[in-house]
């Protein structure tokens, strides 16, 4: 870390401690050169996040989506609000482990059914025909063949 004083590149902390709740670490250095000290922060970088949906449309990753998709999908369901808690994590953490600085709607759709169908095959279908926009009986009965195998 330089120093803002004189522009060394040599400086040592001095302490450290957890700032703003807890996500960030407010650091005291000194210069080594000027014996000044200053305080520097340090804070996880968070890369936005770009969904593209259908006609390429873009807009910024929101949590709250997938949180309203699997709640409605687990509406009068018994699966108990941690669990739905835990599903959202785990997509949301599946999502952010691809590195990627944009992704498609139709692979979080993807990922949320995957969850869903190890959590309550019912919850599944109903963001599946949802999801999928299924036009008929059929199409709906084609999905539940195959969940049953």
């Amino acid at each position: 870390m330089k120093c803002p004083y004189c522009g060394e590149e040599n400086t040592k902390v001095i302490d450290s401690r957890p700032a703003e709740e807890n996500n960030a670490i407010r650091r005291r250095r000194q210069c080594v050169k000027c014996k000044k000290r200053f305080t520097t922060y340090e804070k996880v970088e968070t890369i936005p996040l770009i969904v593209i949906k259908k006609g390429n449309i873009r807009e910024q990753y929101n949590r709250e989506k997938i949180e309203a998709g699997i709640l409605s999908s687990c509406h009068k369901r018994p699966v108990s609000y941690e669990q739905i808690v835990e599903a959202v994590e785990d997509v949301e953490n599946a999502i952010f482990n691809m590195e990627q600085k944009e992704i498609s709607s139709a692979v979080i759709g993807e990922l949320v059914m995957e969850r869903l169908k190890k959590l309550d095959q019912v919850a599944y279908v109903r963001f599946a025909s949802v999801y999928r926009e299924f036009k008929d009986v059929n199409t709906f009965m084609d999905e539940l063949t195959k969940l049953l195998k």
